[in-house]
C-alpha cells in the first residue's frame, strides 16, 4: 500500500522556519520525482519545490527561492522542505507528492494528506 506522510507543520511567527518531511512507502521511492506542493485559503493547488530522483537536481517556485531548500534521503525514503524566513504568504497545506516519469513508473502519481502550515504573530 502507497502511503504518503507529511510531518512537521505547525504556527510559527513571521521570519521563522519550520522543517517539513515525507515519509513515503509502499514504492520504489528512489524511483520517483518527489515535489512539495501547497494550498492557501481560496487559492489554486502549487508547485513549491521539487528533487530529481537521485537529489542532483532541484527547481524551485519563484516566491521561495533563497528560503526554502528541498532534499531527499533515499536510505530513509524521506524528503524534507526545509523553510526559513517564512512570510505570512507562506499559509498554506503542503503536500508530498512522487511522480514517475519513465518506466515502468510513467504517469504513477501519489499525494499524501498534506500537513498545515500557520505563519502568523
Amino acid at each position: 500500500q502507497v502511503q504518503l506522510v507529511e510531518s512537521g507543520g505547525g504556527l510559527v511567527q513571521p521570519g521563522g522556519s519550520l522543517r517539513l518531511s515525507c515519509a513515503a512507502s509502499g514504492f520504489t521511492f528512489s524511483s520517483y520525482v518527489m515535489s512539495w506542493y501547497r494550498q492557501a485559503p481560496g487559492k489554486e493547488h502549487d508547485l513549491v519545490a521539487s528533487i530529481s530522483r537521485a537529489g542532483g537536481s532541484t527547481n524551485y517556485t519563484d516566491s521561495v527561492k533563497g528560503r526554502f531548500s528541498i532534499s531527499r534521503d533515499n536510505a530513509k525514503n524521506t524528503v524534507y522542505l526545509q523553510m526559513n524566513n517564512l512570510k505570512p504568504e507562506d499559509t498554506a497545506v503542503y503536500y508530498c507528492n512522487a511522480a514517475g516519469i519513465t518506466l515502468p513508473n510513467y504517469g504513477l502519481n501519489y499525494w499524501g494528506k498534506g500537513t498545515l502550515v500557520t505563519v502568523s504573530s
